[in-house]
């Protein structure tokens, strides 16, 4: 199988993956702060057929993944999880940590993803071969590997790409911009009168998001990365 569709769809099934955790984190949170309108619809769960939007879980994401210049960088999202506020006891409190609770569990699940992938290198050279082999591969940089990859490789493809699409999730929903989860915390801080502007936003919102956001987002995600491989590259 040609390598670039296997990274594609490894790309598409962790986007999945981590769209279910950050929507499932929502929705348990909420319930643990009192609302269970999220757990009664089913949707404290990782099954991603109770998180799928078929425009935003499956159409975006794999027109980006065949559109030039897009493949790194896989964003999509999920059917936005039910919350009734007014079963909290503390609003202001208990909105915030449902809303962090989502880019929490992705931002979680990539520290993971980088922690094995170093256990990963330095248990074995078989290991080591892998994870390497898997951070050129994931930058689409080739490597001279005589013979069979390792039997761990897949493996460690996969956590690294763990730790991209879930690192990009995490930054990318904390954007203090409308619908993103980052408008529902910074909207607390705001008085009245500028609240009711900042939710107007609406379509300027959206141009900021699609013009301005993915350079944000690289501010924060570039080091981050760039940290792993030199840590990755240089056990």
């Amino acid at each position: 199988m040609n390598q670039d569709l296997v990274i594609k769809l490894f790309q598409f099934a962790i986007l999945l993956f981590a769209l279910s955790l950050h929507e499932a984190s929502h929705a348990w949170m909420a319930s643990r702060l009192g609302d269970q309108t999220a757990r009664m619809l089913g949707r404290v769960t990782l099954n991603p057929a109770k998180h799928i939007d078929p425009v935003g879980t499956i159409l975006i994401p794999l027109s980006m993944l065949f559109m030039p210049g897009f493949g790194r960088f896989l964003i999509g999202w999920a059917k936005p999880t039910p919350v009734n506020t007014r079963n909290f006891k503390n609003l202001r409190r208990d909105d915030v940590l449902t809303t962090l609770a989502g880019p929490c569990s992705n931002l979680l699940a990539a520290i993971v993803c980088s922690l094995v992938l170093i256990l990963l290198e330095a248990t074995s050279s078989a290991g080591k071969l892998s994870v390497i082999v898997a951070v050129f591969t994931a930058n689409h940089i080739p490597v001279p590997v005589e013979g069979t990859l390792p039997a761990l490789f897949p493996l460690a493809l996969l956590l690294y790409l763990g730790f991209i699409v879930n690192l990009l999730l995490a930054i990318f929903n904390l954007l203090p911009l409308p619908p993103l989860d980052g408008s529902h915390i910074f909207r607390h801080m705001l008085p009245y009168n500028a609240l009711r502007v900042y939710d107007s936003l609406g379509l300027i919102s959206l141009i900021l998001i699609l013009f301005v956001g993915g350079r944000v987002v690289g501010l924060f995600m570039n080091p981050a990365v760039d940290a792993l491989n030199r840590v990755l590259l240089s056990l």
